[in-house]
């Protein structure tokens, strides 16, 4: 979801094209019908490489599941940024290399152990991409033995219906949310081709979470994946402190005003208010899927996916569900939406949830609100 920090950045305008470089085995991108392949090849004809010799490379989607017109589209994060101890810092460095790798992930030499035979994939949150969103949490992972893959989803132009939040670079995770997770689909697919592996564990931030359940309920992921690892996770949708709980009942009362909002701010936050008909289908037979490991982390100090608590899960039949609030036993932690990718204690509870065995001590450290990265 959209943050106060970025609304004095959306006048810069960006033309966006993935930078597909062959960073390895695992890339995210998609088969589509042979006349926009057409068009695909002929803009890709016309780019020329980058003076640091990348080759820019347009990728499209086939399109939207759910119905909709607009187009989205994935792409692999190429080129490790540099490990980062605060959300601000890694959101910086994210707007002048919107398609970089979180450091520690998409390494095409890592091969899963027997202590950790599951890769774990990474996905990022809405207006947000691979790198901001884990360029503190994957190499935590990595340096714990862990094959970590990332990607970004869900990209989409204001024209295409993704709202403004693109005209910044690396403001991705606006298509709908119906699409981002056969993107997701896809993406675990060529991670387990590459890797060798059965199943992956997924750890996901804010719209991370409800993808990666789209995934397991509808896209074949419950046979996939052994764990869902989710932080801000908008399982339940979003009031946004009250503001979308009162548009979704103006709404459907027949004022359409969040059909207003979309071309601002996008599909995929439209669908993430509460009440929404994605939800509804979504956790219709309730939250979990038989055989599945959940771990849903909340923050107290949450002001996107609020309340909190609606980012807990009910378990179902043969699912497991540990909800944990990030402040009970560290009241100093203050973490918000963006920051709490940037706490110490989340990263802990992370590697906890991975692996209880070899990560029971949880760490508390002070992390301040808004800001994030304090005593790291």
């Amino acid at each position: 979801m959209k943050h106060r920090i970025r609304r004095g950045l959306l006048g810069v305008v960006v033309v966006a094209l993935s930078m597909s470089v062959g960073a390895g085995a695992v890339h995210a991108e998609l088969e589509t019908p042979t006349v926009e392949q057409q068009l695909v090849d002929e803009l890709n004809a016309g780019l020329s490489p980058t003076p640091d010799g990348r080759q820019p490379k347009a990728i499209v989607d086939s399109g939207s599941s759910s119905g909709s017109a607009s187009r989205s589209f994935a792409s692999a994060a190429v080129g490790e940024g540099p490990e980062m101890p605060a959300y601000l810092a890694a959101f910086l460095h994210g707007v002048g290399h919107p398609d970089a790798s979180p450091p520690g992930a998409n390494r095409p030499d890592c091969t899963p152990s027997a202590a950790h035979p599951r890769p774990v994939v990474l996905v990022h949150g809405t207006w947000l991409n691979a790198y901001d969103s884990f360029a503190y949490l994957s190499p935590r992972l990595a340096r714990a033995g862990y094959c970590v893959y990332a990607f970004n989803y869900g990209r989409s132009g204001v024209l295409e219906g993704g709202g403004i939040g693109p005209i910044l670079p690396g403001r991705y995770g606006v298509g709908p949310m119906e699409d981002s997770a056969r993107q997701l689909r896809d993406f675990v697919e060529q991670v387990r081709a590459a890797t060798g592996a059965d199943r992956v564990d997924l750890v996901a931030h804010s719209q991370g979470g409800p993808v990666s359940s789209q995934y397991l309920k509808f896209e074949g992921g419950a046979e996939k994946v052994g764990k869902l690892v989710t932080f801000g996770a908008t399982h339940h949708g979003t009031s946004l402190l009250g503001m979308a709980t009162l548009g979704r009942l103006i709404t459907n009362l027949g004022v359409n005003i969040l059909g207003f909002y979309e071309p601002i701010v996008g599909q995929a936050n439209i669908q993430q208010a509460v009440g929404s008909a994605f939800y509804a289908k979504l956790n219709e037979h309730g939250d979990t899927v038989p055989g599945v490991e959940y771990t849903s982390v909340g923050t107290s100090h949450d002001e996107i996916s609020n309340p909190y608590e609606w980012t807990f899960l009910t378990p179902g039949p043969d699912a497991t569900v540990h909800n944990v609030t990030l402040q009970d036993g560290c009241a100093q932690d203050l973490s918000d939406h963006l920051t709490i990718m940037y706490s110490p204690r989340a990263a802990s509870i992370a590697l906890r949830a991975l692996d209880p065995e070899a990560n029971s001590p949880l760490d508390c450290a002070f992390n301040p609100w808004m800001i994030g990265g304090a005593d790291h």
